[in-house]
């Protein structure tokens, strides 16, 4: 008896969780950003920060969505060196649902902004431009919160290296 029931229960929580796929949806995520900027083949700048991003997204279907963010790398220095890099974005989002998990891959372009400071001079090196960006990641349903990981790469100007690899949260307004 308690095998029908644990059965009949999820079930039911597994149609609701499906039921909240679609829809409007806001998120945030944090995670470790990379920034590598070479200049003839010698690193200017290497390092790691925390960056985050916030996103917005319309998934009209089970298996596709688009989505636009504003991404943040944070701040990496090395030595007198820093450099910032943000960009807003806009993906084509491809998912694989599995019961309440989402396998997802996603392509789109970043615009982003560039800086390069030296300490006590300012700043020495500003690009901005639009270049490609994708990405993948697995996504937890639960009615109509998602909790995501994702990796995703920044194809910018004269930046060797732009990634981040996040965890965060999405809401679905139904």
């Amino acid at each position: 008896m308690r095998k029908a029931v644990l059965a009949t229960a999820l079930l039911l929580s597994s149609a609701a969780t499906m039921a909240a796929d679609n829809g409007i949806y806001l998120g945030a995520s944090l995670g470790q950003a990379n920034i590598d900027i070479d200049a003839a083949n010698a690193p200017i700048i290497d390092g790691d920060d925390t960056g985050f991003k916030f996103n917005a997204g319309l998934r009209p279907l089970d298996w596709f969505a688009v989505e636009a963010s504003y991404v943040n790398f944070g701040e990496v220095e090395q030595g007198r060196l820093a450099t910032e890099t943000d960009g807003i974005t806009a993906f084509g989002v491809f998912f694989v649902p599995v019961g309440p998990v989402d396998f997802f891959a996603k392509g789109g372009l970043i615009s982003f902004d560039t800086n390069i400071d030296v300490d006590g001079i300012g700043t020495i090196y500003q690009e901005d431009g639009t270049d490609l960006a994708y990405g993948v990641g697995v996504q937890f349903r639960l009615l109509s919160l998602g909790i995501r990981a994702e990796y995703e790469k920044f194809d910018i100007d004269d930046v060797d290296d732009a990634n981040m690899l996040s965890i965060g949260v999405t809401y679905t307004f139904l």
